[in-house]
């Protein structure tokens, strides 16, 4: 194993004591705040989708002043609803052999043991909880006849214990969030601050302490104090262009802090989900999800015959290659997402592709509507279903789906320890916008358990901890020189933006860079092509700020400056998640190197010298970041390889 002593030692701050109990101790033995001081202390939330309005109506709940920052006009149009398939927990309903231990296992094998072992636990452990506060709150999940709560199975693991809305359980407990949250905002202890864009963190004496915003409508640049930040922001997949997610998720709240000192962990672990709708046409400005769910009853496959041309129902059964199947017998078809996609492309480039670019797959119902029946297969995805006959104009119900892999959902984040607490003290990031839960691959259906665990469950608990030293502390002032620098700051990077006057879009910009980032950095790596991203990304960025035309002032409603701000900040995230993969010289989930595979094609591993978090630091505009390492110890799992034949 590689040597301890050569690593920066980042402080994870994981309590001790058995891992079944470290939660548990924690509780008993964190600092508190009192009800009436916590009356005392403000507390800013930026994001309010499943993490965010889950944290924000929590601590208000428990007394604190909260101020959350939304960039939509409303939380209910936070991107969390996109989480169709449903959410994980423990229930054992299904009697098929689940517990608390078993769904931490999954995610740290699924995670191709790269993640921290006490915090997944966690996750886990309060699993019941969560599913237990949204039955409360009215979300109407599945049920069976005799009125449990209904389970389906999800990729990577082998029981039933995902908890779903149909197709729309995202939508359904974002909105039990959002109605938490609207609750405190009429109590008055929470106040909304919608079309708002963060600009720039405020840090003082080391300790995070406010926003630098912009108000979308007005363009007015304001000031926002706080005791405490945290980031509920979301994932950065937009950084491919095209992606799953909407078009406005993006990556610039967490680029300020980290360009503030808040470490970034992991960038490169980036999940390609195997079930999108496939690209249709140039012009395109993103991609479609098909829930993971569909894979429970849809069976994955291509035609035997390279080229085969034939409509899918007329190719009979034994000239078709269920390759998932054939090649992971034991979970087949529910194998994790990584494994999936890369199966998918493999089968593509290998000429066995279907549609008119031969970069898609077939996602077949016809054996699951002949055994269960149409209305059966309508009652567990029909929206979906609806969906995708509006996008491309065919019929799940009579002919196979057509489906390929798209950039999704990010592993990585900003780095934080046990408490969820990024390197500047007072700066929390949680949900997706932290690297902690998911290694190198997510599980499907635990990012809204990480997202409603971190925000009603996890953090209301661990900020106490720190805000405890905090109560006395006044009101922070505005008006300090922090916040005039880093309001000049980012005003003078809008209007540089505005003052290029170039000729070409922001948009055109953005899709080039998408390009570099999916050839090279996607789902397929190798060191000639990352380094050659490398040069493209920084020569790309030089054109960017010398022609790009950015129409408008700064004082109005200007949409293309704000995605001008943010596909600034998207090159040197690129840049970052191209260094990170190319450091990282091993296989490992969705971080897949060609230099490094068994012959089979599976992802070879490097634990000897790479079973670390890799943490970057910020050194300056156009230095190369510096690579601290928190080493990972697995004492309650074996480590082994990863299989799932």
């Amino acid at each position: 194993m590689f040597k301890q002593q050569d690593m920066y030692k980042l402080d994870s701050k994981i309590p001790d004591g058995p891992l079944a109990e470290k939660w548990t101790r924690y509780k008993a033995t964190c600092k508190l705040v009192s009800p009436a001081n916590k009356k005392k202390l403000d507390i800013i939330v930026v994001g309010a989708g499943a993490a965010g309005a889950a944290a924000a109506a929590s601590m208000a709940e428990l007394g604190y002043n909260v101020k959350v920052f939304v960039y939509q006009d409303s939380s209910r149009r936070a991107h969390s609803i996109a989480s169709q398939g449903g959410i994980n927990a423990t229930k054992n309903y299904k009697n098929d052999g689940d517990s608390d231990y078993r769904l931490f296992y999954d995610m740290i094998k699924g995670g191709d043991f790269r993640a921290r072992e006490a915090n997944v636990y966690r996750l886990a452990e309060i699993s019941n909880n969560v599913i237990d506060q949204f039955v409360a709150q009215g979300v109407p999940f599945a049920r069976e006849y005799s009125g449990y709560l209904s389970n389906r199975s999800f990729g990577g693991v082998q029981v039933s214990r995902t908890f779903y809305a149909q197709g729309q359980t995202g939508q359904q407990c974002t909105l039990a969030a959002y109605q938490a949250l609207m609750r405190q905002i009429k109590a008055g202890k929470a106040e909304m601050y919608p079309r708002r864009f963060v600009l720039d963190l405020i840090v003082i004496d080391g300790k995070a302490r406010g926003i630098i915003a912009r108000n979308l409508v007005t363009g007015e640049i304001e000031r926002h104090a706080a005791h405490a930040v945290v980031l509920a922001t979301g994932g950065f997949g937009t950084v491919y262009y095209l992606s799953t997610l909407a078009i406005n998720s993006n990556g610039s709240a967490a680029m300020a802090a980290y360009r503030k000192g808040a470490f970034m962990a992991n960038p490169s672990m980036a999940q390609i989900h195997p079930t999108s709708i496939p690209v249709l046409n140039d012009y395109q400005a993103k991609l479609t999800l098909m829930s993971e769910s569909l894979r429970n009853d849809g069976r994955v496959w291509v035609p035997k015959n390279k080229g085969d041309k034939r409509k899918p129902n007329d190719i009979p059964e034994e000239e078709r290659d269920y390759y998932l199947e054939r090649r992971y017998p034991a979970f087949g078809n529910l194998v994790p997402r990584d494994v999936a996609s890369r199966a998918a492309k493999e089968r593509c480039d290998a000429g066995y592709g279907v549609g008119s670019t031969g970069l898609s797959v077939y996602l077949d119902f016809r054996d699951a509507i002949k055994a269960q029946g149409k209305q059966a297969i309508a009652a567990k995805y029909g929206n979906l279903f609806d969906l995708y006959t509006k996008i491309t104009g065919m019929d799940p119900y009579t002919e196979p789906m057509r489906i390929y892999p798209a950039s999704h959902y990010t592993m990585g984040g900003l780095w934080v320890d046990y408490h969820l607490m990024t390197t500047i003290p007072g700066l929390y990031a949680i949900g997706e916008a932290n690297f902690s839960d998911h290694g190198a691959n997510r599980l499907g259906a635990s990012s809204l358990l990480q997202c409603a665990g971190d925000g009603y469950f996890i953090l209301p608990v661990t900020i106490g901890d720190y805000l405890s030293s905090e109560i006395k502390t006044p009101k922070i002032p505005v008006d300090d020189p922090a916040f005039d620098k880093a309001e000049k700051e980012a005003a003078d990077k809008l209007k540089k933006l505005l003052s290029v006057n170039g000729s070409q879009t922001v948009t055109s910009f953005h899709k080039r860079l998408g390009h570099i980032m999916w050839q090279y950095s996607g789902m397929v790596r190798n060191e000639e092509g990352l380094n050659k991203a490398l040069k493209e990304v920084k020569e790309l960025r030089d054109e960017f700020w010398n022609d790009v035309k950015v129409p408008g002032k700064i004082d109005e409603y200007n949409h293309e400056l704000e995605k001008a701000f943010r596909v600034a900040d998207f090159f040197d995230l690129a840049e970052l998640i191209i260094t990170d993969a190319l450091q990282r010289k091993e296989s490992c989930g969705a971080h897949f190197r060609e230099e490094y595979q068994t012959e089979e094609g599976e992802p070879m591993r490097n634990d000897e010298e790479y079973m670390y978090v890799a943490a970057w630091e910020y050194t300056g505009d156009h230095s190369p970041p510096k690579l601290h390492k928190e080493p990972l110890s697995f004492e309650n799992v074996k480590v082994t390889k990863r299989s799932y034949k």
